[in-house]
C-alpha cells in the first residue's frame, strides 16, 4: 500500500494533537509530500517528507498521482478561473513555493487544477534555484508572526530560514533547535550558500539574517510580524528582555 500522498489544498495547519485547539506546530504547502502515519477518525497522523516533521492535519482533497513541474515565486499568488476566453479572480491564494503541477496553458496562464489557473509571472520551473536570499525573505516582509506557519497567512523566525531553502529544493531543519547544528555541521551547505551562512544570526529558539552590516530581518514574535531592525539593537533588546546572547555559524 502506498501511504505517501501530495497535499491539494491550500496551507493545512499541522497539529500536535488530534483537535483543532492544539497547538499548530507547521504547514503543509499545496503540493507538499507527505506519508500518512495512521488515522484517527477524521485526522491523520502524518510526517512530511521534505523535513520529516510529524504532526495530525484534517484534509479532504489529496492524492498519489501528482507530478509537480512548477513552483510559485510569489508571497501570495492568486488563482483565477477562465470563463469563455477571460480569466476571473477567484479569492483564493496559493502560498509562496506551492508546488503545482501543469496540465495546460492559455495565454499568460496555466491550469493547474480543474479550471483552477495562475499567471506565468508567479512560477518558475521545479528546479530554478536562486542566491537571492534577500530577495525571498523580504517577500514576507509584514507577514503576520505565527507560530508554526510558514506561509503567507503568518510564519516564524526558523520557518522564514526555511523557505528560502524549500523554493530551493535544498534540505533544512524545521525549527532552530535543530537548525543551529545543522548548519555549523554541513559542509556542502556552508560551501554553496556561503554569504547567506555568514549573515545568520541564532538564539536559543529564535533566528534572523542580516541584510546589510546595520540591519537584520526576522519574523519577530514581540513585533508580531516579520520585520527589518537595527541589529546591534536588537541584538542587545533579545538579551535585556531573555538574557539570551546571539549564536554565530
Amino acid at each position: 500500500m502506498n501511504n505517501f500522498f501530495f497535499c491539494l489544498e491550500i496551507n493545512k495547519n499541522i497539529h500536535l494533537h488530534p483537535n483543532d485547539n492544539s497547538e499548530t506546530v507547521s504547514d503543509l504547502l499545496y503540493g507538499e509530500k507527505f506519508k500518512i502515519l495512521n488515522k484517527k477518525k477524521n485526522w491523520y497522523k502524518i510526517k512530511t517528507v521534505y523535513d520529516r516533521y510529524n504532526g495530525y492535519i484534517k484534509i479532504k482533497k489529496y492524492t498519489s498521482n501528482f507530478y509537480s513541474t512548477h513552483k510559485t515565486n510569489k508571497l501570495k499568488s492568486k488563482i483565477y478561473k477562465k470563463v469563455g476566453r477571460k480569466f476571473l479572480p477567484t479569492k483564493l491564494y496559493l502560498s509562496f513555493s506551492s508546488k503545482i503541477q501543469k496540465l495546460s496553458s492559455y495565454a499568460n496562464f496555466i491550469k493547474f487544477e480543474k479550471n483552477k489557473w495562475i499567471k506565468k509571472s508567479d512560477i518558475n520551473q521545479l528546479n530554478y534555484k536562486t542566491k537571492d536570499f534577500k530577495k525571498i525573505f523580504k517577500l514576507f516582509l509584514n507577514t503576520k508572526y505565527k507560530w508554526g506557519g510558514k506561509s503567507y497567512k503568518g510564519l516564524d523566525c526558523s520557518a522564514l530560514l526555511q523557505m528560502f531553502f524549500y523554493f530551493n529544493n535544498e534540505f533544512c531543519p524545521r525549527d532552530t533547535v535543530k537548525q543551529i547544528p545543522f548548519f555549523k555541521t554541513n559542509l556542502k551547505v556552508k560551501k554553496n550558500y556561503r554569504d547567506l551562512i555568514k549573515k545568520i544570526i541564532f538564539w536559543k529558539g529564535h533566528v534572523a539574517i542580516k541584510t546589510n552590516k546595520k540591519e537584520l530581518i526576522h519574523a519577530y514574535g514581540p513585533k508580531r510580524k516579520v520585520i527589518i531592525m537595527k541589529k546591534d539593537k536588537t541584538i542587545n533588546k533579545i538579551n535585556n528582555d531573555t538574557g539570551l546572547k546571539p549564536i554565530y555559524i
